[in-house]
């Protein structure tokens, strides 16, 4: 299954583009000064013009003089075949580039290749070691793919209260399954987390509020099972 290429609207100082395989336009502080010269964003610009073939020649050669965001995106260009013929091999070289130079969306993609198995043959393990790289730089997609990992035993072994910890940090950095699953860790307990009902809710309301209808309905569960425990309190 090839990766698919998007492009995405400039996001600006702090954020990378976020899906899988996607075009990165900005690079997160303090690395984005390094990150986007001049050719890089004019690379860009021709990217979201249509100028792919442009664009291409452009991020090649950002890229040979090491810029990571170009590395990166060559490395999409040519996975895709975007402007020029696909080529898997120069293609995954380039993002291997990017990755070791510690671009966490780079480490994140390379690590997704290897777990769903596009393009390479598949290892989990190889993906676990990528994904923890860019979940170390605070990086939400491998957060919480590193979390599935340990909640799967997936690549690595299975490690549930490791799941929470990466789930935990995934939610806090906004991402709305991460925000049901921590919120069904405290609804329950256990694997090292206290049960907290009170705690559940909110992650449930963050994740309800994101426009998951499970997430709204076990909101509306534990708001009523809240109530009624309250009631009980009173009348004792």
């Amino acid at each position: 299954m090839k990766t698919q290429m998007v492009s995405m609207l400039l996001l600006g100082i702090g954020a990378w583009a976020t899906a899988s395989g996607a075009l990165a336009q900005a690079a997160s502080a303090p690395q984005a000064r390094a990150d986007t010269d001049a050719e890089t964003q004019a690379a860009v610009a021709d990217y979201n013009a249509g100028n792919v073939a442009v664009a291409l020649k452009e991020f090649r050669a950002a890229a040979g003089r090491g810029n990571r965001l170009a590395e990166f995106n060559y490395a999409m260009m040519l996975l895709n075949g975007e402007g020029t013929q696909a080529n898997v091999e120069e293609g995954r070289k380039w993002l291997l580039k990017a990755a070791e130079a510690n671009m966490s969306h780079a480490q994140y993609v390379y690590g997704k290749m290897y777990d769903d198995g596009d393009f390479v043959q598949r290892d989990p393990a190889v993906a676990h070691e990528w994904f923890l790289k860019a979940a170390r730089q605070g990086h939400v997609q491998a957060e919480l793919a590193l979390a599935n990992q340990f909640l799967d035993g997936r690549g690595t072994p299975r490690d549930n209260a490791q799941a929470f910890t990466w789930y935990k940090k995934a939610a806090e950095g906004g991402d709305m399954t991460a925000q049901y699953v921590t919120g069904s860790f405290y609804e329950r307990g256990g694997d090292g987390v206290e049960r907290n009902l009170n705690v559940a809710r909110a992650y449930y309301a963050a994740a309800a509020a994101q426009g998951d209808p499970a997430a709204r309905l076990k909101f509306q569960d534990l708001s009523q099972q809240l109530r009624n425990e309250a009631k009980k309190q009173q009348s004792k």
